[in-house]
């Protein structure tokens, strides 16, 4: 527990402001709203931060424009992507909902043939939602399929785990960063799946985004292994258990019988658990500031990231 320096509100989860070394509330965790003395200092006559998305804040006159820049994008306060800026957790979990409609939609037009392998709906639907072994070059299945599910379960249980942990690591690391590791983890879980798939010549689809869940739980098992989870809204463990028992079940899935049961991407699962652990570690050595205070009253959070799916829905 703390208290913010500004309103003198105690804080579960406390903000460290990088620049003046406060602590503060959700209310007033940016400059702009505690008067920080690093206003003066930084020589923005608008006097405001980055945003977060901006790489050409720094300080620096004359340097090469960011890609913000570049795209014409005002990411400052006030601007339209600022409505993004320590939002993009509910980002990405907007984007799976409307992406699972539109599986639903797609599903409903295009019939029960959609589930007949070999039929052109199963193609169309499989070209647009799944990543898969056969056609790794479809680039746009490198996006879609993260935010793609194969069923309500399967997108449920994600959003948990995205819901309840995205939020700290993004607050920890900075929005831009965090849909980088987001999008970074997820594309490279589901490329783990599908060239493993290649290897044993065996035909591979995968879709969901437990590769970057799985992801975001490895950043913060490295910045706070202690931490608190409540597996199944009802049993106490911290976080490095789940997660080393999720890297032992993904393992032993990939060179025998898959323990989780059948269609689970266990490579991708073990990818992004790894990509979050590095990344962890990184963030870490560069002094972000740690989540020591971090834990879930309550009921807690949900249990670990649900399965991704290796083989998709039915004959995927």
């Amino acid at each position: 527990m703390a208290t913010c320096d500004q309103c003198g509100k105690d804080e579960n989860m406390p903000y460290n402001c990088r620049h003046c070394g406060g602590t503060y509330c959700a209310d007033h965790r940016l400059p702009e709203n505690h008067g920080c003395p690093g206003l003066n200092d930084w020589g923005d006559p608008d006097g405001v931060f980055d945003s977060g998305f901006d790489d050409s804040v720094g300080g620096q006159s004359g340097g090469s424009k960011s890609i913000t820049d570049r795209l014409g994008l005002n990411t400052g306060v006030g601007g339209p992507m600022s409505y993004f800026r320590g939002n993009m957790t509910f980002v990405f979990l907007g984007l799976m909902w409307i992406m699972f409609a539109a599986q639903k939609i797609t599903e409903a037009m295009l019939g029960p043939a959609v589930w007949i392998r070999g039929t052109e709906e199963f193609e169309l639907y499989r070209s647009i939602f799944t990543l898969t072994s056969q056609h790794p070059e479809y680039v746009w299945t490198w996006f879609t399929s993260i935010l793609s599910h194969g069923g309500l379960y399967h997108i449920a249980v994600n959003s948990i785990v995205i819901y309840f942990f995205g939020q700290h690591v993004e607050r920890y690391v900075g929005s831009r960063d965090f849909t980088l590791l987001f999008i970074v983890s997820g594309i490279a879980a589901g490329m783990a799946q599908v060239g493993l798939g290649i290897v044993q010549s065996t035909p591979t689809a995968v879709l969901g985004a437990s590769g970057a869940g799985l992801a975001i739980m490895g950043v913060l098992t490295i910045l706070n292994p202690d931490m608190r989870v409540y597996l199944y809204f009802l049993i106490p463990v911290p976080i490095w258990v789940i997660t080393g028992g999720y890297a032992l079940i993904s393992v032993l899935g990939i060179v025998g019988p898959s323990l989780a049961g059948a269609n689970v991407a266990n490579a991708a699962h073990l990818v992004g658990l790894a990509i979050g652990l590095t990344y962890g570690q990184h963030v870490k050595g560069k002094g972000v500031t740690q989540p020591s205070r971090m834990r879930f009253g309550g009921g807690g959070p949900g249990g670990p990231g649900g399965p991704g799916r290796g083989g998709g829905r039915g004959p995927f």
